[in-house]
C-alpha cells in the first residue's frame, strides 16, 4: 500500500448527485458550459466562446475516431437474450467482445443476432475467453456480400451509449464528433462533441489551427481502476495513429511559441504515449498504446487540455490530476456540482490552460 494520497484510488472519489449526469447533450453542441482553468484562476464560460479564449498560433489536436454501432443484441438457441459489445477487431470475422451474461457463454456457445431488415441473422460463436479484459473472442459467420464484420455493423448493431445514459432522446449522430471519419471506437471521444462546424470555422479564421490524431476508444479508456494502489493498474492497449503531417504541425507550433491544446484525454494519451516510446520525441506512429497517466507524469507534448467531467475513481480523473493537481481538480468538481454543471459524456467541459 502506498502512503501518497495521489497514488490511492480512494483519493479520486467524489459524490455526484444523480441529476447532474447529463442524459442528453446541449443544443446546439457549443451551448454547453465551459469551466476555464488558467493558472491558479478559473471562470465560467460557454463553449462557443472558445475562439476568444485561445490565441492565434495555438494548435488544437483532435481525435478523428468514429464510434461503431458496436452493441449487438441476440439470442441463444434456448431463447435467452445476449448482449455483445465489440471491443477490438482481431480479424475480418473475429472480435474481442464483452458479453452479457458472460458466465453462461462458454467456448462453443452460439448466439444469433437478428437482421432488423428481415434478412438472415448474424451468427456468432464464442471461441475463447480473454482473461485480461474478462471478455470473449467471438467469431461471426459473415453474411453474403460482407467481407469484414466492420463493413456490415450498420445492419446489425447500434451505437453503444454509456450505461449511465439511460434516458436519452438524442439522435445517434450526437454521439459522434462533427469531424469523426475513422471508424473503430466503442465510445466517443466526448470532449470533441462540443464542436460545431461554425465554431471550427471561427477558430480557423482567428489562426487557431487544428491537427488530427486517431485513437480508437476501447476498454482501456473506460475499464475501471480496481486496485487501491493505482500504480498496480495496467491499461489495456488501444490502437492509435499519428501522421507525419500532424507531427510537423506540432513541431511548428512549438517552434513559434504556440500552445498545443489536446481535445480530450484520448488525444493526450496518443500524443504523450507516442512521445514516451521515443524518449520524449514525437514521431509518426501507428500501433497499440497503453500509457497510464497519473500525478507525477512528465509532460512532453501538450500544453493544455479540453476535457469533460469524468467518473469518480477513473483513470481519466488521474490523467487530469496529473495536469492540474488532484486536490485542485476535486475542488473544481465540487464547484461545478454547486454551479449545476452537467457531468460525463453528454455533459459540459473544462478548458485547462497553462
Amino acid at each position: 500500500m502506498t502512503d501518497h494520497p495521489d497514488q490511492r484510488l480512494s483519493s479520486y472519489d467524489y459524490h455526484l448527485p444523480e441529476e447532474r449526469i447529463a442524459q442528453n447533450p446541449a443544443e446546439p453542441r457549443d451551448a454547453s458550459r465551459l469551466l476555464v482553468v488558467r493558472g491558479q484562476s478559473h471562470a465560467h464560460r460557454i463553449f462557443r466562446e472558445l475562439d476568444d479564449l485561445l490565441q492565434p498560433g495555438d494548435l488544437l489536436v483532435v481525435n478523428t475516431t468514429r464510434v461503431l454501432p458496436a452493441r449487438l443484441h441476440g439470442r441463444k438457441p434456448s431463447g435467452s437474450l445476449v448482449e455483445l459489445l465489440l471491443l477490438e477487431e482481431r480479424s475480418a470475422d473475429t472480435w474481442l467482445s464483452l458479453v452479457r451474461p458472460g458466465k453462461r457463454l462458454k467456448p462453443g456457445a452460439v448466439v444469433d443476432i437478428p437482421d432488423p431488415q428481415g434478412g438472415a441473422p448474424l451468427r456468432a460463436t464464442i471461441i475463447d475467453s480473454d482473461a485480461p479484459t474478462g471478455g470473449r473472442l467471438v467469431r461471426f459467420e459473415l453474411p453474403e456480400g460482407c467481407d469484414r464484420l466492420l463493413h456490415c455493423l450498420d445492419r446489425y448493431g447500434e451505437l453503444p451509449l454509456p450505461p449511465y445514459i439511460t434516458d436519452s432522446t438524442a439522435p445517434g449522430d450526437r454521439y459522434q464528433t462533427v469531424y469523426a471519419n475513422q471508424p473503430g471506437s466503442v465510445a466517443a471521444p466526448t470532449a470533441g462533441l462540443h464542436f460545431t462546424p461554425a465554431l471550427l470555422e471561427r477558430l480557423a479564421a482567428k489562426e487557431i489551427e487544428r491537427a488530427e490524431v486517431t485513437l480508437h476508444v476501447g476498454i482501456g479508456t473506460f475499464r475501471p481502476v480496481e486496485t487501491e494502489n493505482i500504480l498496480e493498474h495496467r491499461m489495456h492497449a488501444e490502437v492509435a495513429e499519428i501522421s507525419a503531417e500532424t507531427v510537423a504541425r506540432i513541431r511548428a507550433t512549438k517552434a513559434r511559441g504556440g500552445r498545443v491544446i489536446a481535445v480530450g484525454t484520448t488525444s493526450v494519451r496518443t500524443l504523450e504515449g507516442v512521445a514516451a516510446l521515443h524518449d520524449g520525441d514525437l514521431q509518426p506512429f501507428a500501433g497499440p498504446l497503453n500509457l497510464f497517466i497519473y500525478p507525477g507524469f512528465q509532460w512532453q507534448v501538450i500544453d493544455g487540455l479540453i476535457t469533460n467531467f469524468h467518473l469518480p475513481r477513473s483513470s481519466l480523473m488521474m490523467l487530469v490530476s496529473a495536469l492540474i493537481g488532484r486536490e485542485r481538480l476535486l475542488a473544481l468538481y465540487d464547484e461545478a456540482i454547486r454551479e449545476q454543471y452537467r457531468f460525463y459524456s453528454f455533459g459540459d467541459a473544462m478548458l485547462l490552460l497553462p
